[in-house]
């Protein structure tokens, strides 16, 4: 038994219901059955009667639960005795645009349950800086997107999403259901910031070669939608970027999906860097 599946049990058990525990969790429900099944496994015995409305302990699951409060409320004693003493740890996390977005959900109140006395600062890196802050030393750990150049950083997938071509609605393409490189040949495209990772730029711009009608150089996420909307400039991103009316997404079939990854310095030695691995890998799985 883990102290994660025995916080599952008890979820489950003060809800009486899988699916209110899983809310309370924040995560899906098959993860929690199956979480419930496997603790139900390694015991031996059955620690619910499921009925249409829900669930209730059966007698073996009552002596669990008891056992379970009391356990738990002595690991978060220890815990709270050992974060007064250290005092408030502080935690630097960069994010690129708005790739903290899709796991904070999940992620800040399962890090801030673990974590309570860590101070936690976030630095928000533009387009021209794929490792949000990790190359210059500016962050400890980062949730960002690939592809980019990996030297000295250890990363764990998040999320694998397939990317498209932004484009007007009224554009040729807009209906389509897919497009490859080869339609896109001659668009005008947005410009990354000079002197951004290369691997990073050759990725998300297009064919990278504009030419005479080289766009200005763009730096966020909001810059190269608006370039899209007002100018009818191209441009990439994962298809399930939020987008401004007038806009649309078109699945590009030739290139490979981006990964939402957690990212850290391989030489990182910090508890709280592997904390927030841990918590962010959590997240995947929920």
């Amino acid at each position: 038994m883990d102290l994660r599946s025995l916080r599952y049990f008890l979820a489950v058990a003060d809800e009486g219901h899988i699916g209110r525990a899983a809310k309370r969790l924040h995560m899906t429900q098959p993860p929690l059955s199956r979480a419930i099944r496997q603790l139900e496994d390694e015991l031996g015995v059955l620690l619910f009667e499921r009925t249409p409305k829900g669930v209730t302990l059966t007698p073996a699951g009552k002596v669990l639960y008891d056992e379970t409060g009391a356990l738990l409320g002595r690991v978060d004693g220890i815990r709270r005795r050992v974060a007064a003493t250290a005092g408030t740890a502080p935690l630097a996390v960069g994010t690129l645009a708005d790739a903290a977005e899709q796991v904070g959900g999940r992620l800040v109140p399962l890090f801030r349950a673990r974590y309570p006395h860590v101070h936690v600062t976030v630095h928000e890196s533009d387009l021209s800086d794929p490792t949000a802050g990790l190359r210059a030393g500016l962050v400890d750990v980062a949730i960002t997107r690939t592809p980019f150049h990996g030297t000295g950083i250890s990363m764990h997938v998040l999320r694998s999403v397939p990317v498209g071509v932004v484009m007007r609605d009224d554009d040729p393409f807009a209906g389509h259901a897919s497009v490859s490189s080869t339609d896109l040949a001659g668009r005008r495209w947005v410009r990354l910031p000079d002197g951004a990772d290369p691997v990073w730029t050759a990725y998300w711009t297009g064919s990278g070669d504009n030419g005479d009608n080289a766009s200005p150089v763009m730096r966020t996420i909001q810059e190269c939608l608006q370039a899209v909307l007002w100018n009818g400039t191209s441009a990439l991103a994962p298809i399930d970027q939020p987008l401004p009316a007038g806009l649309v997404v078109v699945p590009l079939c030739d290139r490979p999906p981006s990964d939402l990854v957690v990212a850290w310095p391989r030489a990182a030695r910090s508890p709280l860097v592997r904390g927030f691995i841990q918590v962010a890998e959590n997240c995947r799985h929920t």
